[in-house]
């Protein structure tokens, strides 16, 4: 894995694509929110924002 996240870095550092970076990383927290309350009390306030 770690492997996999360096070889990722060094392919958008060398085509100039580090706005990418952020995008994604606001991707992935926004998929962790919705999966650690998917089957909570939450999950209808959570949905409710999007």
């Amino acid at each position: 894995m770690k492997e996999l996240l360096h070889e990722f870095y060094l392919f958008i550092r060398e085509r100039k694509k580090l706005w990418i970076i952020p995008i994604l990383l606001i991707l992935l927290l926004l998929s962790g929110l919705i999966t650690l309350t998917a089957g909570s009390a939450l999950a209808p306030f959570i949905y409710s924002l999007f």
